[in-house]
Parts: C-alpha cells; sequence; structure tokens
C-alpha cells in the first residue's frame, strides 16, 4: 500500500512540475518582461497596450479577459500584448503613447497609432480593424499565395 501510495505523489509531484514550467515558457502575445522601447517591434509585432492607473481596475481586468481568451486572434494577427497599470512610475509605453485613466491603443508593424479605445474592446472588433490595415491585407494575400 505504501508503495502504491508513493507512487501515485511522484507522479502528482510531475505533472505539478510539467506544469509550472509550461506556465513560465515564454508567450509571444502576453510577454512577462518589461518593455522598454515600442521601436524593437516595428515592422515585427502589431502592439496592443492596455493602461490603466491600477491592476484592480474593473476595464483592466476585463479587457485582459477578452484579450486572453482569444490569443490565437491575436497570434495569427502578430499582436503583441503589453500593459502599464502604474502611472506613478512615468514608464516609455506611458510617456510615448499619453493615455488618460484606462486606455486600449494598437499600433501597427509602422509603430504608427491605429486605435485608441477608452473602454474594454472585444478582440472581435480589435481583428477586424486590423484586417483592414493594409500591411495585413498584403499578410493575407501573402498566406494564400496570391
Amino acid at each position: 500500500m505504501r508503495a502504491i501510495t508513493f507512487v501515485l505523489f511522484a507522479f502528482l509531484a510531475c505533472t505539478a512540475a510539467a506544469e509550472d514550467t509550461s506556465e513560465t515558457a515564454a508567450d509571444p502575445v502576453f510577454p512577462t518582461e518589461v518593455v522598454e522601447d515600442l521601436n524593437d517591434f516595428v515592422w515585427l509585432k502589431r502592439p496592443v497596450v492596455v493602461f490603466a492607473d491600477s491592476p484592480n481596475d474593473p476595464n483592466f481586468a476585463r479587457q485582459m479577459e477578452l484579450l486572453r481568451a482569444r490569443r490565437d486572434d491575436l497570434a495569427e494577427r502578430d499582436v503583441v500584448v503589453l500593459t502599464d497599470t502604474d502611472p506613478s512610475a512615468k514608464g516609455p509605453l506611458r510617456q510615448k503613447l499619453r493615455p488618460r485613466g484606462f486606455a486600449l491603443v494598437l499600433l501597427g508593424k509602422d509603430g504608427g497609432v491605429k486605435l485608441r479605445k477608452p473602454k474594454p474592446w472585444a478582440v472581435r472588433e480589435l481583428t477586424r480593424v486590423i484586417d483592414k490595415i493594409p500591411l495585413r491585407q498584403q499578410e493575407i494575400q501573402d498566406q494564400l499565395g496570391q
């Protein structure tokens, strides 16, 4: 009986360890490192920057929930989600984009601001805006081989 208990605990420990490493793996859509310069994404990614005055802001929580629920749609469009919930730190994202309270800002691969929203926005609507950008339309045509 002790051998079975030991094997069961060993299996559960291995499973938990495997889950932990998958969570710490780098996520290209939701990176954990601090971004100092948006120019690092020019021609590579489409940053979506979510600002709030606190991580406890209900609009921030809702927006992050919406974005995480449709992660694959964002990845397909080369989106990277960046956040700033500390206005007192006056970080580089906040200095460049100058949000007031909650804000959702979409930047194109060219580095230009494509969209600003003062309330949470559905990923479906966000991807529609992205898909209308000429560079994205060219990417779609290239994928289709046209």
